[in-house]
């Protein structure tokens, strides 16, 4: 969710060159963007304090910041970012509002509000290093000629997937009129998807097939994305196809939509108390029955699309 943030901090900025560090098997997302150098890096060549501090040294040696923005705020990136002040950089670190998501995800006494989006909490981290940064919230235009409706059926977490049995009816309603294309990683997923494939006509598995460039090309092809609240969704919106999003125990509200997304095109069992239960969709169902998976119908999907 960050990328759509980097550019146009860089549009509204353009003084500003930005070294941007994180794992290897990021970079295709990062690339052609002006005036922004991908830094990857293997953490297991810098594990531990003593390994971040030859982490920093190289960066301050190679690329010379003056400005540094912690947007993850987990324990490495703690500790990077007091190195880097020792160095006298000035720093600013993400506010992930803990708090008010532990508010909307516990169990009694919920506190059910709209919180900040995390684009806008990435863009705070800039406005707090004191550039001024304004986002625009809209799909990036894509001028492909677009063909095909995409389906992401599965995400991380089993809190965040519509059953599968509903998945694949929606494959089968889909593929009547549409030519759809299955997305999906891990074993499993591409044998269940590939299975799919062979057995329902106009279905094409793309799992375990393309590589990440690859994939986000494919995507920003199609006519409309159908995802989980899952990382489908995101790549979706930075090749700037609409999506049409299933929330089961996550809620929009915590500030994960896909940028740029409506929430008009969000389907959900909205008057169930317990929603939401979880802020990433990894807390087993209190009431057993993932009851805001199960009751959504086909139809809402399908009257979205």
């Amino acid at each position: 969710m960050i990328v759509p943030v980097l550019k146009e901090f860089l549009a509204q900025n353009p003084q500003v060159e930005i070294v941007f560090v994180s794992r290897k098997n990021f970079s295709d997302l990062f690339l052609n963007i002006e005036r922004l150098t991908f830094c990857g890096v293997n953490l297991d060549d810098y594990k531990g304090v003593f390994g971040l501090r030859k982490l920093v040294k190289k960066l301050n040696k190679e690329h010379q910041p003056t400005f540094v923005a912690d947007l993850h705020y987990v324990l490495r990136t703690k500790i990077m970012t007091i190195l880097f002040k020792l160095r006298r950089k000035k720093t600013a670190t993400i506010d992930k509002g803990r708090k008010e998501k532990n508010e909307l995800t516990r169990k009694e006494n919920k506190i059910k509000k709209t919180l900040k989006s995390t684009p806008e909490r990435y863009a705070d981290v800039f406005r707090k290093l004191g550039f001024s940064l304004k986002l625009s919230h809209q799909l990036t235009e894509n001028s492909h000629q677009k063909s095909g409706i995409g389906f992401a059926p599965f995400a991380q977490h089993f809190g965040k997937m519509l059953p599968i049995e509903k998945s694949l009816e929606l494959v089968k309603i889909l593929s009547q009129k549409n030519e759809v294309f299955l997305f999906g990683g891990g074993k499993k997923e591409v044998e269940i998807l590939k299975q799919w494939e062979s057995e329902i006509e106009n279905t094409t598995s793309l799992a375990g097939k393309l590589s990440l460039k690859e994939e986000l090309k494919k995507i920003s092809e199609l006519e409309v994305m159908i995802s989980m609240d899952s990382a489908n969704m995101h790549l979706a919106s930075l090749v700037g196809t609409r999506v049409v999003s299933v929330w089961g125990t996550t809620h929009y509200f915590a500030g994960f939509l896909g940028y740029g997304q409506s929430e008009k095109d969000i389907v959900e069992i909205s008057d169930l108390e317990c929603r939401p239960c979880s802020v990433f969709g990894n807390k087993p169902c209190y009431r057993g029955d993932y009851a805001c998976l199960n009751q959504i119908e086909i139809s809402e999907i399908m009257n979205k699309i």
